[in-house]
């Protein structure tokens, strides 16, 4: 077909359908976007335990002083939010960010 082999064509037509799609999504590769929103809370107690699971049962692991401002997770388990770091501190001394977009 033209001196061209059909296995070339279709390497070439998948290579060109994934660079369209890399341009469409902004120069990103595609999925990049999950977890893109900002999560941060702010301490809110005077000192904040931050434990190693989420209960107040497992280990404290270090601790955080008021208005401290970190990274978390979207994700939230039996009262307690996960921190970027894969550490835990309960939600009720804790509050989002303004920027947050995570609930």
């Amino acid at each position: 077909m033209l001196g061209i082999p059909v296995r070339g064509l279709i390497v070439i037509g998948v290579l060109g359908v994934a660079g369209v799609m890399f341009l469409v999504n902004g120069g990103k590769p595609i999925g990049s976007d999950k977890g893109s929103g900002i999560c941060k809370i702010t301490v809110t107690a005077d000192i904040l335990n931050v434990r190693s699971g989420p209960g107040d049962m497992q280990p404290i692991v270090s601790t955080m002083q008021r208005d401290a401002v970190a990274d978390a997770q979207p994700r939230v388990e039996s009262g307690y939010r996960m921190l970027s770091d894969r550490r835990w501190v309960s939600t009720q001394f804790v509050a989002l960010t303004s920027d947050s977009t995570c609930t």
